[in-house]
């Protein structure tokens, strides 16, 4: 999608009401936002070719699941070359209790978000996972002791 080609108000609409109920109906989408259904299905597969809707997902219970133990953690590499970052980031990819990974401008290098069922399967994912990436450093660990607002797990 070229920037003349931005969501206008509708698609953002579309956009908005997609990502709080997924599973709509064409014809009820089409309803919220005053169109016909047609044009509803053209203007989201559009959405979908361009990239800016990238999937569908089911957001699952953490809590259901046995997986209410979130902790973030600072990550520092020994090596931030563009190959080392390269065989980092591939590798945390495959941890699956890594829900999120981002890398950070700033005083450490990454920022990490492992959810776990409790504090001692975060200790075996630290010390049999995480501690064995590519050019590991050092870290941090932050435990959350309450969620304020979080979607679930999003992926399983």
């Amino acid at each position: 999608m070229s920037l003349d080609e931005l969501p206008d108000r509708i698609d953002q609409a579309i956009l908005n009401i997609l990502t709080n109920d997924a599973r709509i109906s064409m014809t009820d989408l089409a309803k919220r936002v005053g169109l016909s259904k047609t044009p509803v299905i053209a203007r989201v597969k559009r959405l979908e070719t361009s990239g800016v809707i990238t999937g569908y997902r089911a957001e699952l219970s953490a809590k259901k699941l046995g997986l209410q133990h979130v902790a973030f953690l600072e990550v520092r590499l020994s090596d931030t070359r563009e190959k080392a970052l390269q065989a980092f980031n591939k590798a945390i990819r495959a941890i699956p209790e890594v829900e999120e990974c981002h890398m950070i401008a700033g005083g450490f290098d990454y920022l990490v978000k492992i959810r776990t069922s409790d504090i001692t399967d975060y200790r075996r994912v630290l010390s049999e996972s995480v501690s064995q990436l590519p050019h590991m450093a050092s870290t941090s660990t932050y435990v959350s002791m309450e969620s304020v607002r979080d979607r679930g797990v999003q992926q399983f």
